[in-house]
């Protein structure tokens, strides 16, 4: 296995193998959770092409596509998050852009389970910690109550470093009022 990492994906075939891969990843997600956590495509086209945001591929023995990330640490490349946020609780590290925030991991559903995921993410992690920096990360409560994902990112960190905290920054819920019967 082979991590890259691009600034841009602009080769088509790439592009689609990317697209195809992330869409396989997270479609099923938007049933499961109520933001949208799904790029529409010309959003992820923009992410793809836009060179402040590093693109993590990873890449099979015979040079498939089996996963994708994003990472950056340029917050306003990060649609939904407010980097005023980070920069008000995190002052010194935002000055000197030493926060990450990772957009996304995909793998395919044939790779998930082996490393590619673990891969992406220690390769991410490295970029950070060896500047003594941050990352921010959301995950939707399904992905952190069904798939522990949480759980899931710190046991792969821990397994690298004894050297990290772990902890929730923010949290969102959402709300339904329901009317049963007419009023």
């Amino acid at each position: 296995m082979l991590i890259k990492v691009v600034d841009q994906i602009v080769d088509e075939d790439l592009h689609s193998a990317a697209w195809r891969l992330y869409q396989d990843a997270f479609d099923e997600l938007n049933t499961l959770a109520v933001q949208r956590h799904m790029m529409f495509p010309s959003e992820f086209d923009e992410v793809m092409r836009d060179s402040r945001v590093s693109k993590y591929l990873a890449l099979t023995d015979e040079g498939h596509l089996c996963g994708v990330a994003t990472y950056t640490n340029d917050l306003d490349a990060v649609p939904l998050i407010a980097p005023q946020y980070f920069e008000r609780h995190w002052p010194e590290h935002y000055a000197s852009r030493k926060i990450w925030y990772i957009g996304f991991v995909a793998v395919s559903p044939e790779h998930q389970g082996r490393e590619a995921f673990a891969q992406l993410v220690e390769q991410m992690y490295l970029v950070a910690a060896t500047q003594n920096g941050l990352v921010g990360l959301d995950i939707c409560s399904y992905n952190d109550d069904v798939r522990h994902m949480s759980r899931i990112f710190r046991l792969m960190i821990s397994r690298v470093t004894d050297n990290m905290r772990f902890s929730r920054i923010d949290q969102q819920s959402f709300w339904l009022y329901e009317f049963p019967s007419a009023a």
